[in-house]
């Protein structure tokens, strides 16, 4: 699908998730004054349109913010791995609790830190995120968001997201060429972003009963 394709609106009946299998896809909100908040940037391999499976209408719309391939999965199909894969039943129970916990520290970060460490907030997620796709080479990535969808995102005004990144420039935090940015110095980033370091749990053989990690 090409960009700006919206693969399913806020309100419509829920008939599918999706699986991001190339590009980056926006999940945004309609507020009541008009504005827009984007509440995801979702990446490859993300999957997409689940908070909706338990809803009779949609609660996001999903936007292609690049050129995207996915897959679209009816929830017939979807719910039937549930009955057929115990495991998988299991990994997407801690997969929500995952998205969950992330939320929470997005929320706290909204709420109570500055226009810049939300930023930072967001550059060191996204590499975080992108670095397991072998889409991260000297602490580099491709970020193609403009500043006014970032600013969807932090709760920011596109003019002030183009004021951090040149704060963070002229402070030798980031350097940017066009949509390239590379993290000059991650370490002030993480202290500064106030960002919550969360160590994922290995051991979950409670939930899948079998003795193992």
């Amino acid at each position: 699908m090409p960009r700006h394709a919206v693969l399913r609106r806020e309100g419509e009946v829920p008939r599918h998730v999706y699986l991001l299998l190339s590009g980056w896809v926006g999940a945004s909100v309609l507020l009541p004054g008009g504005e827009r908040q984007i509440v995801k940037f979702h990446l490859p391999g993300d999957l997409l349109g689940t908070p909706s499976m338990c809803l009779a209408q949609a609660a996001d719309t999903l936007t292609a913010l690049t050129a995207v391939t996915i897959s679209r999965v009816p929830l017939a199909a979807f719910g039937a791995l549930f009955a057929s894969s115990p495991r998988f039943a299991a990994a997407m129970l801690l997969s929500v609790q995952r998205e969950r916990v992330a939320l929470m520290d997005r929320l706290a970060a909204i709420g109570r830190t500055p226009a810049i460490a939300r930023v930072a907030a967001l550059l060191l997620d996204v590499q975080e995120r992108l670095r397991p796709l072998g889409a991260v080479s000297e602490d580099g990535f491709d970020m193609p968001l403009t500043q006014e969808q970032i600013g969807d995102h932090l709760g920011l005004t596109a003019v002030h997201v183009n004021r951090v990144f040149r704060q963070m420039a002229e402070a030798g935090l980031v350097s940017r060429d066009r949509h390239r940015i590379s993290l000059l110095d991650a370490g002030r980033l993480r202290s500064m972003s106030a960002r919550q370091q969360r160590v994922m749990t290995r051991d979950v053989g409670w939930l899948l009963n079998d003795g193992g990690g």
